[in-house]
């Protein structure tokens, strides 16, 4: 079942997002290192990257990988946001993994048509780290979402990077109860990755439609590992 949680991504985004409003860091200013956020705020990492990504998407800063998170605005931008309570009702998280059918089966399918060797070698290495820790709470979570970040990458379109990354990380407590739900089950943490494998077969076989299907059929079987109802056609079969 799925459990309350991200009270403390919640708590920690909006005292940032707070001190920014109050000029604690001014616009043009870097945000202190992840590591220092952690520390001041007694939370994880993870935790950290959750909040990165939350304020970010509300247009108040912007960051990147190797240069730390910038300030962008004192106030937030009103655009697409996911709500932050979406991991425990269960309607609106069936809403957005039917949504994610739509947009993971399109970058999967971009994916195959466009990844380069690079690209590969990012799957690759993601799947590898996966299958290390397929029976990890923490570290499983964090591989799970750096393959679907890495099959986003592949599509070079960087609209595709920034909403999936922004879904992928606002549902980490549902990927995370997924995954708990597959171990507490003989074979199918195994069975999962599978999937993922052969969403990577069909990318690397520059087959966008089998690629489609697969990243469609692994997310149908997530939603039936929360217990989602979903009212989403039988994919066709390809060859």
């Amino acid at each position: 079942m799925l459990t309350k949680s991200l009270t403390l991504t919640e708590q920690v985004a909006r005292q940032i997002a707070s001190d920014i409003a109050d000029g604690v860091h001014p616009v043009g200013s870097k945000l202190p290192p992840g590591r220092v956020l952690a520390e001041r705020f007694g939370v994880s990492a993870a935790v950290i990257r959750e909040v990165t990504e939350r304020l970010r998407a509300q247009g108040l800063i912007q960051s990147r990988q190797g240069s730390g998170s910038t300030v962008l605005a004192r106030t937030g931008a009103q655009g697409f946001q996911v709500s932050t309570g979406i991991a425990v009702n269960r309607e609106q998280l069936a809403s957005v993994y039917e949504l994610r059918m739509e947009l993971e089966g399109g970058a999967a399918a971009l994916a195959a048509v466009r990844r380069n060797a690079d690209d590969l070698s990012a799957m690759a290495h993601a799947l590898a780290n996966l299958e290390a820790h397929l029976e990890h709470p923490e570290q499983g979570v964090e591989q799970d979402l750096s393959f679907h970040l890495a099959v986003a990458q592949a599509t070079h379109n960087s609209y595709y990077q920034d909403l999936l990354q922004y879904l992928n990380l606002q549902l980490r407590l549902a990927v995370s109860t997924a995954r708990a739900n597959s171990r507490q089950q003989d074979g199918l943490s195994a069975a999962v990755h599978q999937e993922h494998v052969a969403l990577f077969e069909a990318i690397r076989a520059r087959h966008p439609e089998r690629a489609r299907q697969a990243a469609i059929r692994h997310l149908k079987q997530a939603a039936s590992r929360l217990q989602l109802d979903l009212l989403f056609p039988t994919a066709p079969q390809t060859s």
